[in-house]
């Protein structure tokens, strides 16, 4: 009996830890802030320009990738929650993470993707990658109309969480 009770005491304890290892973050560090991209006209921009751009708006952030089946299938509910979400103060950030600036181009077209695009150059196992966390793509954060961070992680574009993020900043 005392066996078991120990081996649920360590079960509870490993599954509270697993659940624990979500990370709470609300700002980004100066590092991430400073991490450039390349727009679509080929012109760089920091991250922290980026989100500048789109001061007092609630934005939603999308890291994909053209090669990512994950985030091809992912793309007709990204559509669904831009339908639903239609707003003057809400925005669409897709971050690519492609290996080839050609690729990313022509999946966004090809999949006629509507919003503000940018290429990681650093890619998902880089700095940018490494700053935010980037075990999974895609990745889906929602930033608040303060600059905050309301939602750090998400990788399905139906999680519940985006939705209540983007409502709980109106």
């Amino acid at each position: 009996m005392i066996k078991f009770k120990t081996a649920l005491i360590a079960f509870v304890a490993i599954i509270i830890s697993a659940c624990a290892q979500e990370k709470t973050v609300t700002m980004f560090d100066v590092s991430t802030l400073s991490e450039k991209f390349t727009a679509l006209d080929g012109s760089e921009i920091t991250f922290e320009n980026i989100l500048k751009k789109h001061k007092g708006k609630t934005v939603v952030i999308d890291v994909w990738a053209s090669w990512c089946s994950d985030c091809l299938k992912g793309l007709p509910l990204v559509k669904e929650l831009q339908e639903k979400t239609v707003a003057d103060d809400l925005v669409y950030v897709f971050l690519s993470v492609d290996r080839k600036q050609d690729n990313w181009k022509a999946a966004i077209s090809k999949r006629s993707i509507n919003g503000d695009h940018y290429f990681v150059p650093t890619g998902m196992k880089g700095s940018f990658g490494k700053a935010i966390d980037l075990d999974w793509i895609p990745r889906y954060m929602v930033i608040g109309k303060d600059g905050n961070i309301k939602l750090y992680k998400a990788v399905k574009a139906n999680d519940s969480r985006i939705l209540e993020a983007i409502n709980a900043d109106k």
